[in-house]
């Protein structure tokens, strides 16, 4: 891998972790579990896209 696709790589990992942190924290309210499958799909959600985007791009 080129030090270009690592980079881009860890940016998708680090705006996903961002988008699912805050996910739970907002759906804390509702319940331990359903934070957890809200942050995890949200994370799960903007990586695939972000990746999309990037494959995309090429």
């Amino acid at each position: 891998m080129s030090p270009m696709q690592i980079l881009s790589l860890l940016l998708a990992l680090s705006t996903a972790l961002n988008i699912a942190f805050a996910i739970g924290l907002l759906t804390r309210r509702s319940g331990i579990p359903q934070a957890i499958l809200a942050g995890a799909s949200a994370a799960a959600t903007s990586m695939g896209i972000y990746l999309a985007a990037v494959a995309a791009y090429r």
